[in-house]
């Protein structure tokens, strides 16, 4: 099995709703067919570098994953079909690109940490005042 990460934007016209059902779709895609979701990222509504369709926006994604070879053209392929997904890319991870990976997570999930306690902090001084 090989460390995969790939990127989709979905059209900017889904609802919420709309949106997340389509990222629970592939994600469900890939553990249906074996892989192992390793992280998921939902980077939210960004300004495309190009217009696409005639959409200046789009709702990015990311998800890393351990998966076999063979499902990386059937994910593809359930891109291509979904008129919800507007660009894709999928690549493999080499073992430096898995360290940077795993170092960007824990970073992120840190900085979540701090920003939690901070948030705690702020809400228990203004309790005390």
């Amino acid at each position: 099995m090989n460390y995969y990460e790939t990127v989709f934007i979905l059209t900017p016209v889904l609802s919420d709703d709309q949106m997340k059902e389509a990222v629970e779709k592939f994600a469900g895609f890939l553990k249906d067919n074996g892989a192992e979701i390793v992280n998921e990222e939902a980077w939210g509504l960004r300004k495309l570098a190009y217009p696409i369709q005639k959409k200046s926006t789009g709702f990015y994604t990311l998800m890393e994953f351990k998966a076999d070879p063979t499902l990386i053209k059937k994910l593809e392929t359930a891109y291509r079909r979904d008129e919800r997904v507007i660009r894709f890319l999928t690549f493999r991870l080499d073992k430096y690109a898995q360290e940077y990976a795993a170092k960007r997570r824990t970073l992120k999930g840190n900085k979540n940490v701090e920003s939690a306690a901070e948030a705690q902090a702020e809400v228990a001084e203004a309790k005390e005042n």
